[in-house]
This record gives C-alpha cells, sequence and structure tokens, in this order.
C-alpha cells in the first residue's frame, strides 16, 4: 500500500537507524526469515509429517524425490521473502559469501563486511531457535523413536534439520564436499550478479528476489545431496551454533560423527566465501567485461534495454 506510515519509534531516536545499525538490523532479519522458512520446511519434512501421522511411520521421510523437491522449494521461498523483507534497507545479501563477493567485486564498502556477517549469523542462529521452538515436541518424538547412533539423545537425521553434514560416498573425506560447496555458491553469485546487473537482461517489476530463489532451488536440486547445499556460512553456522546448545553438542561443533565425519563445520564456511569469490569473478570475466566494453551507461532500473522515443 502506497501510503504514510508514521515510524514505531520517535524520529529523534531512529538517526542511527539510517546507517550501518539499520543495515545490520535488515540483515539480521532478512536471514531470520530465511533461515525460518528453510529450516522449518526440513522441520516439516523429517520430523512433522512423520509424527503428524501424515506418513507410513513416525520416522518414515525421504521416500522419493518429492521430499526433496519440497525442502528445495522450501529454501527457496525462505530466500524470496528474505530478500523482500530487507532489501530496500540493506540489499538483502543475508549470505556472508555474497557479502565478500560484493566486497571484492562490487565495491561494498569493506567497513561493512564484519558487521553484515555477524547480523547474519546472529540472525540465523534465532531463526533456527525460533524453528525449534515451534517444531521440538515433533523433534524431541522423531529422535526418541528413531533406532541408529545417537549422540545425546540426538539424531543425525534431526539434526540436518538445521544444519549440514557430507553423503556417506565421500567416506568422511573433505576435498569433495568443499569443492562440491565451492561449486554451488559460484553458482549462486554467479546468477546474483547477473540478475542484478543493469546492463545485462535485468529482471523487471522488481522480481529479482524470486528468480533468485529459484536459483536456489536450481542449486538444490542439482547439487544438493552431496553435502546439504549450505551455499552460505551463516545458513550453516547459525543454526549449527543453536544446536551445539540445544544438546546435539559434537554432531554440531565441531561437525563429527564417529565412522562418518569429523570437524566439518569449517566446510560450509570456507567452502561459500571462496565459490562466492569465483562466481562473481567468472561472471565478470565472461560476462561483465563484455558488457563495459560494449560502453554507455546501464539502462534505467527494469529496463533491458535503453529508453527510445517510442518507450514515452
Amino acid at each position: 500500500m502506497a501510503v504514510e506510515i508514521k515510524p514505531l519509534i520517535k524520529p529523534s531516536r531512529l538517526r542511527r537507524r539510517a546507517g550501518l545499525l539499520g543495515e545490520c538490523l535488515s540483515e539480521f532479519l532478512g536471514t531470520f526469515v530465511l533461515v525460518c522458512f528453510g529450516c522449518g520446511v526440513v522441520a516439516m519434512t523429517v520430523a512433522g509429517l512423520p509424527g503428524s501421522g501424515r506418513t507410513s511411520g513416525p520416522t518414515t521421510f525421504f521416500l522419493g524425490a518429492g521430499d526433496w523437491l519440497l525442502i528445495t522449494w522450501g529454501w527457496a521461498m525462505g530466500v524470496v521473502f528474505g530478500v523482500y523483507v530487507a532489501g530496500g534497507v540493506s540489499g538483502a545479501h543475508i549470505n556472508p559469501a555474497v557479502t565478500l563477493a560484493f566486497a571484492v567485486r562490487r565495491k561494498f564498502p569493506w567497513v561493512k563486511v564484519l558487521p553484515y556477517m555477524a547480523s547474519q549469523v546472529l540472525g540465523a542462529f534465532a531463526g533456527a531457535a525460533l524453528v525449534y521452538g515451534v517444531y521440538h515436541d515433533a523433534i524431541n518424538t522423531f529422535d526418541a523413536a528413531a533406532e541408529g547412533p545417537k549422540t545425546n539423545g540426538r539424531t543425525l537425521a534431526s539434526f540436518s534439520i538445521f544444519a549440514t553434514f557430507p553423503a556417506p560416498y565421500f567416506n568422511g573425506g573433505i576435498w569433495g564436499p568443499l569443492f562440491d560447496q565451492i561449486v554451488g555458491t559460484a553458482f549462486l553469485a554467479m546468477f546474483v550478479v547477473a540478475v542484478i546487473d543493469l546492463r545485462n537482461t535485468a529482471v523487471k517489476a522488481n522480481l529479482g528476489p524470486l528468480i533468485i530463489g529459484f536459483a536456489v532451488a536450481a542449486i538444490g536440486m542439482s547439487y544438493g545431496a552431496n553435502a546439504g547445499y549450505a551455499i552460505n556460512p551463516a545458513r550453516d553456522l547459525g543454526p549449527r551454533l543453536f544446536t551445539w546448545a540445544a544438546g546435539w553438542q559434537d554432531l554440531a561443533m565441531p561437525g563429527t560423527l564417529s565412522g562418518a565425519f569429523s570437524n566439518y563445520f569449517w566446510i560450509p564456511i570456507v567452502g561459500p566465501l571462496v565459490g562466492g569469490v569465483i562466481g562473481v569473478l567468472v561472471y565478470d570475466l565472461f560476462i561483465g567485461d563484455t558488457l563495459y566494453s560494449r560502453g554507455g551507461a546501464p539502462p534505467e532500473p527494469g529496463r533491458t534495454r535503453p529508453t527510445t522515443a517510442d518507450d514515452s
């Protein structure tokens, strides 16, 4: 609605919010929304649907590709609405890998990098706490009924609601999951800068967040099974820290399951940070530099070509 809405806080007290503080609050809330719906859809799949009698058993899930599609689209919608919520204030990076990549190649101020990243991690932590608060009964019931190895009464399946781990076929190795995270995040960063590049086929009518959500869904469908497609250090680290505090212990930090993987926590941090920078560099090398060489100012936002007399 295009109406003037009075602020909740007196304008005299809002002056600090016009700068970095307001941007950090925006990143916090945007990442909070992302994790609430991303982790929320996994909680629905792993614990909510089985525990509510909507599957064939209290611990039955992932019987086919449909469950995975539910998760990929849930994370995609989390990104869409996280970006719509925060975009007007901070640009809605909601991902430290995007923040770092923009600092390297998009003139984002380096002084803002660490405050943005801290806000994103805190927002992800808070989002995980909310998901646990809503689904803790379902999660506890699932863990109690589940068979197999448990850490402090918690299962790897319930941990997967919040954070990521490598597939068994990596046999505990680090290079496969690390490469997976680099590749997935490189595609994400490439797609993000392509969508917002006004010299390219820029998205019209403020549909950029939706298209970026589609990008996240595509990455999840194509590369998600290897290591859970964190492709976002905050999305993994914030919930990982929460689950460590909530009782998942070594499964969360340092990310160890005896006989399966060990000290995994750093891979969803380092891999995306490296991949994000690579994705922007690849886009600029193949596409951005070509568009720049053609000269001229970028078109008006929302347009894919310069304005002509016929457009008036």
